[in-house]
């Protein structure tokens, strides 16, 4: 089969990546997210302990940290994955542990709070006796609280690891202010980004002077070319400098930041997302590059030990966390690394052995405000005596809603849908004329049918609610096939819930939601499966790009992880059982193209016609079948447990 390379197939189809605990599965259809209608009957909640929030402080310098909250501001559900498989070496190895192989490892006891936070188990019955998890009026209490422990903020910093400003309607409405206001509020000193650069240039660096912390990135370069442009100097003049941070090295945003905490000199280096160019659309950002630059982060934090004399250098990382694991090893210097981008709720930090320094401590934080990641230093003398880290995740029904945040968000929602607002980058859909003169809240509550199993997202194969995506593309443009980013980002909506227009949002809020029917070949559809599985599955953490697999509707197909590049999929059919041919020519429905601007309806208004058109006289939204596709070699992985397809 001809080869396409990464950033050609990324733009071609705008896919990048980016039950009980019964163990591991043997060759089965176990069918766990299939359920006959039923409405959610809550079990009594539990009432949560004092001091099941205590941590004192061990040490001298505490680091709170955050990461891919997407938009997030409100308490969710959101369901963890029961598959996550790791390969080469990262096989077996944290984040790729799932359901009771994850709680093994990390010590935590079945059926606890814990155990519901990190794992997909009981999922349900879970979610109804502990309550809905994050919220930032809750983290607002949690991080007062934990600063409190630690003797006052001036002896914390708070971090976030970015994708912050996406993923939520009044996120997109608002092109990211509303997150910027809410984590100001919050309180975050320090951010990286991704997703943040999915806004427009101007708009970026608008929301970073509005943002009252230090917006870094060491791998964010402006291209040579637009540093001769009096376009964008014009730009960054606008943004009192921002968005040129150092002309001689081209570097955009400033590199590191030092904060004296307590006493103690902290270096912390920032770390955009590398494939961002390639992810996303490289209009939003026409001036910037990114990358790994690898090279370059070892100069940077040589230099930072040899001419601040810090007393810790830390990575705030928006690379994944098996490429973050990577480059502990590579990097001298680092202490730890406070990663995003893959949304892995990990209890407790890989301990890295570097190269040539220290033993590197890698966390990543979760996803959705789910999470927050507290690590202690203790220095004396310059030196570093002990860390510790613990990951607490953010229970509504355990915290109270702090007022100030809570007033914020109330009052955020009361914004009125105008003619001002920008959903596309088509201008005759800048703006849903039907929305004009209503309030987010109002658009967000409404109600479009009830769930009639969990529909959920995460996971590196099809989830229920990626299914539901993929009908409505059919559907709209009546096609064979149907293709659906697999992005990690969107909460879960409970059986016996109903589903509501902020549902959707969170599964489709992006700046380029457009969507589209192409006229492709089997060969191209397969190549594309390949090369997505292969982002996803490529032995050398340095070649993926952290998302999972393209969700495909209409399509089951087989695939062996394991498998090199072009050998991992196979015995690929259309619903009715026909074969994919190479040379027969389906209609493929997609959304979120990169390369291109299609002029379709945007997505989450598609979603939501199909929603209401589809469901029953009871209401409910029915799925008849999940397209999830058949697993060779993954039982004896402990990333995979209770699959719902077929698995050998």
């Amino acid at each position: 089969m001809p080869t396409i390379d990464r950033r050609t197939f990324i733009k071609l189809m705008g896919l990048s990546a980016t039950a009980g605990g019964a163990g591991l599965l043997s060759a089965c259809n176990n069918n766990t997210d299939s359920a006959a209608p039923a409405s959610q009957t809550p079990s009594e909640a539990i009432t949560f302990s004092d001091d099941f929030y205590d941590v004192p402080m061990k040490g001298n310098v505490r680091i709170l940290h955050l990461t891919d909250v997407h938009g997030q501001l409100r308490p969710v559900h959101f369901r963890e994955p029961n598959v996550n498989l790791g390969v080469g070496d990262a096989f077996g190895r944290p984040p790729h542990l799932v359901g009771n192989k994850l709680l093994e490892a990390m010590d935590i006891k079945p059926g606890t709070a814990e155990s519901h936070a990190y794992t997909y188990l009981d999922f349900d019955a879970a979610a109804a006796k502990f309550g809905r998890t994050g919220g930032f009026p809750q983290m607002k209490t949690l991080m007062d609280k934990l600063r409190e422990q630690a003797g006052g903020k001036q002896n914390t910093l708070t971090i976030d690891g970015g994708d912050l400003w996406q993923g939520s309607g009044t996120s997109l409405w608002t092109r990211g202010v509303d997150m910027v206001e809410a984590s100001n509020i919050l309180g975050i000193d320090v951010m990286v980004g991704h997703w943040e650069f999915t806004y427009r240039e101007d708009e970026v660096l608008s929301n970073v002077s509005l943002f009252k912390g230090d917006f870094i990135g060491q791998n964010v370069r402006v291209k040579e070319d637009s540093l001769m442009d009096d376009g964008y100097s014009t730009m960054v003049e606008k943004f009192d400098g921002r968005g040129l941070y150092d002309e001689d090295s081209g570097h955009a945003f400033q590199p590191y930041v030092i904060k004296e905490i307590n006493g103690a000199k902290i270096a912390i280096v920032g770390q955009a997302f590398p494939r961002t160019a390639n992810a996303n659309p490289p209009e939003f950002f026409p001036d910037w590059s990114f990358g790994l630059r690898e090279d370059d982060m070892i100069e940077l934090v040589e230099m930072i030990r040899e001419e601040e004399q810090p007393d810790a250098v830390v990575l705030l990382s928006h690379n994944g966390m098996d490429v973050d694991i990577k480059m502990a090893e590579r990097v001298p210097g680092l202490n730890a690394v406070f990663g995003g981008h893959t949304h892995d709720g990990v209890p407790k930090p890989v301990k890295v052995q570097n190269v040539d320094g220290p033993e590197c401590w890698v966390t990543n934080a979760g996803s959705n405000s789910k999470f927050v990641g507290v690590m202690d230093f203790d220095i004396v003398d310059g030196e570093i005596k002990s860390m510790e880290y613990n990951m607490l995740p953010v229970f509504e029904d355990a915290l109270e809603a702090d007022k100030e945040m809570q007033a914020y968000i109330e009052q955020m929602r009361n914004t009125k849908y105008d003619e001002n607002i920008v959903e596309s980058r088509v201008k005759a859909m800048h703006f849903n004329k039907d929305r004009v003169g209503k309030t987010f809240a109002e658009i967000l509550d409404e109600k479009l049918a009830i769930a009639d199993r969990t529909l959920y997202r995460r996971g590196n194969f099809m989830g229920t609610w990626d299914q539901v995506l993929c009908n409505a593309l059919r559907e709209e443009y009546d096609a064979d096939i149907a293709m659906s980013a697999g992005v990690r980002w969107g909460t879960s909506t409970l059986k016996g819930d109903w589903i509501t227009m902020e549902d959707v949002m969170t599964q489709c809020s992006m700046t380029y939601g457009e969507t589209y029917v192409s006229e492709m070949k089997g060969k191209d559809l397969l190549n594309i499966l390949e090369q997505v599985a292969d982002n996803l599955f490529d032995p050398d953490p340095y070649l993926q790009s952290g998302g999972d697999m393209v969700r495909v509707g209409g399509l089951d197909y087989t695939i062996d992880p394991a498998k090199p590049l072009y050998e991992r999929i196979s015995d690929a059919r259309l619903d009715n059982g026909d074969p994919i041919e190479a040379d027969k020519t389906y209609k493929v429905a997609g959304w979120a193209q990169v390369n291109r601007t299609p002029e379709g309806r945007l997505m989450w208004d598609v979603v939501r016609d199909y929603i209401v058109n589809n469901k029953g006289a009871d209401n409910v939204l029915k799925l008849s079948k999940i397209n999830h596709p058949k697993l060779v070699n993954v039982t004896q992985n402990p990333g995979i447990a209770d699959y719902p397809g077929e698995a050998s």
